[in-house]
């Protein structure tokens, strides 16, 4: 368990003092949602949540009243301790060896959704396009707005190719079309990357939420893609090629291509053993590697 959050949890009253019942509901609100507190469990007293955030018990009522209204608790009361509503923390899909492969956007859509109940959200990516990843964000960003979600920062790294190198693929079957695979290519790539930063920079003015996004371009087309999740998860991915055809730009193409979305998603958890600790640190020393050697500055211009 994150020591942040020991005792529902653990925080004394020197960490945190006089919060408001709006801030404590906040709180509680996220620890149910990141499955820190789970369905069915007993909340502590009110005594040890008005010691915890140096309040009275009346704003800690008030907090809990706040979440029985949301049906996140249920038989808040002045007796014994509330209970965690079922289904009030989201699902997390499995991990680890248990975790059956998934194509991407069955797997990595939940995944990310999950991710954001977490006060300090980070994702790292690195793919051919940002399709896969502008498409999950999707899902939170409405629970953001609806108010069911608020994490406070939001940081996110995205590696692609750069627009200059000689992509692998797509490629043409004809060498012909490789200018025309290439434009389509890019702008592909600067127009999703485009709608995830403004997606996400929009919070910072809706919301006043803390949010970086940036991005770095790499000098090769990676064949394979990953996902990193609040430093716990790793989401691994092969893009398998295959003959295709497209119409692009008017123009009938046959083309060597892999369908991102659908390549089958490796799920790794930290937690879930020493093969997936070691996975999940590794992907993250590769990940870095590549942003602080070999990639360069990006900019998304159609």
């Amino acid at each position: 368990m994150d020591p942040e959050h020991a005792s529902a949890s653990g925080r004394t009253r020197s960490q945190r003092s006089r919060s408001s019942h709006r801030e404590i509901a906040d709180e509680l609100r996220s620890r149910i949602r990141s499955g820190v507190l789970r369905p069915g469990e007993r909340m502590p007293t009110q005594a040890k949540l008005a010691d915890e955030f140096g309040v009275e018990r009346g704003a800690v009522r008030q907090a809990l009243r706040i979440l029985q209204s949301e049906r996140l608790l249920t038989d808040v009361s002045k007796g014994s301790p509330a209970t965690v509503a079922a289904g009030a923390a989201p699902w997390h899909p499995p991990a680890g060896p248990a975790a059956p492969p998934e194509p991407t956007m069955v797997g990595l859509a939940p995944r990310i959704a999950a991710a954001f109940a977490a006060p300090h959200v980070r994702i790292d990516a690195l793919c051919l396009t940002s399709v896969s990843l502008t498409l999950a964000i999707g899902e939170p960003l409405r629970q953001i707005h609806a108010g069911r979600l608020k994490p406070a920062k939001i940081d996110v790294r995205l590696l692609l190719p750069g627009r200059n190198i000689d992509l692998a693929f797509p490629a043409p079957v004809d060498a012909d079309d490789g200018g025309l695979l290439h434009r389509r290519w890019l702008t592909q790539r600067n127009a999703q990357g485009m709608v995830l930063r403004q997606n996400l920079l929009a919070l910072c003015t809706t919301h006043g939420m803390d949010v970086r996004v940036s991005f770095r371009a790499l000098p090769f087309t990676p064949p394979v893609k990953l996902y990193l999740v609040n430093g716990v998860e790793a989401l691994f991915a092969y893009y398998t090629l295959g003959r295709r055809e497209r119409e692009i730009e008017h123009e009938h193409v046959e083309l060597y291509d892999a369908d991102g979305t659908r390549s089958m998603l490796f799920a790794f958890e930290r937690r879930a053993g020493e093969r997936d600790a070691a996975f999940v640190e590794q992907s993250h020393l590769w990940f870095d590697a590549l942003w602080g050697t070999i990639s360069s500055d990006l900019v998304l211009t159609l």
